[in-house]
């Protein structure tokens, strides 16, 4: 995979990641009115659309995400949540604009991120709570988002998907809060979107001190420098960049396009990875006729980047 840069100002692409919650009507309409504007600016990514918000995360010209924010804006007048990077080329191959019962899947319908949240942390106030003795720190990503990087001293839910995390808070409630008062939870995701909802759903369980960064690990890497820094490792992200660090560089990792897990420097150095094909996570748990079809996909893929073509197969789902 051709390396994509995210750091320096005067790079052409803009990356915007983007959430926001509130009531939507009309989604139908919506999406075509969003996915025809994208196609006239000339944006790509994903953006979803659900009756309780948009989320997604888009690229394009400065003023191709000007236009689209100003749409966007106008859905969203008070709540928009935007975080901003840059990139040498173009991160996706397409644009998709899809309907979803969620703008990110927790599977708690009676949780309303309007109605309540945890407390907002600013980054730059981020290190001095997560530094307090009496502080549990969560990381409410998948398992391969916080073995790529997470904060020092956070807890790993383990979890394959969102949708688990409500069910791992109640098996371990008790041993996460103990038989004391109760403790300081700061919780963390990318962008923040997660947060919102799983923030929810502890107050719902009748918890109080619950906090979460603002505007995720992007706005702390950012904000942050390295140097004061508690993140560790590198923060996964989903489009074609895979990984970010500190001030949104770009990351070391590729993606396996078999698996679509992150693969560091040695996974690539692994007999098992085959770019495009398999990598160890995922070798072992295809057959031959699978890895065919990868290494065909592969194939294709090689011939419309030498014809100057994106070809859909590389797309990360």
């Amino acid at each position: 995979m051709t390396a994509i840069e995210t750091t320096g100002q005067n790079l052409p692409i803009r990356v915007a990641a983007l959430y926001c919650f509130t009531p939507f009507e009309d989604l139908e309409a919506k999406q075509l009115a969003l996915a025809a504007l994208c196609t006239e600016q000339g944006v790509k990514g994903t953006l979803l659309l659900a009756r309780e918000g948009i989320n997604g995360t888009i690229a394009g010209s400065d003023d191709g995400i000007e236009q689209l924010l100003l749409h966007i804006r106008a859905l969203c007048p008070d709540t928009l949540d935007i975080k901003h990077s840059r990139a040498a080329r173009m991160p996706f191959h397409r644009m998709k604009v899809r309907l979803k019962r969620e703008i990110v899947t927790m599977g708690q319908p009676d949780i309303d991120p309007l109605r309540e949240v945890g407390h907002y942390v600013a980054p730059e106030d981020w290190n001095a709570l997560i530094d307090q003795p009496d502080t549990i720190l969560i990381d409410t990503r998948n398992d391969y988002e916080v073995a790529v990087g997470t904060f020092a001293n956070a807890i790993d839910p383990g979890t394959k998907s969102f949708r688990d995390f409500p069910a791992w808070f109640r098996e371990h409630r008790a041993e996460l809060l103990g038989d004391g008062p109760p403790p300081k939870i700061a919780m963390f995701c990318t962008g923040g979107i997660r947060c919102e909802k799983s923030t929810a759903f502890l107050k719902s369980e009748g918890l109080d001190e619950v906090y979460h960064l603002k505007g995720g690990i992007l706005n702390y890497l950012e904000t942050i420098p390295p140097e004061q820094s508690r993140w560790q490792g590198e923060c996964f992200v989903f489009d074609q960049r895979v990984t970010i660090t500190h001030g949104l560089g770009l990351g070391t990792h590729e993606l396996c396009h078999a698996c679509r897990q992150p693969v560091n420097a040695e996974d690539r150095a692994s007999p098992l990875y085959v770019p495009g094909v398999s990598c160890p996570a995922c070798h072992d748990e295809r057959d031959e006729q699978q890895r065919a079809g990868y290494a065909e996909r592969q194939r294709q893929v090689r011939l419309a980047e030498a014809r100057g073509e994106a070809h859909v197969g590389a797309t990360r789902s």
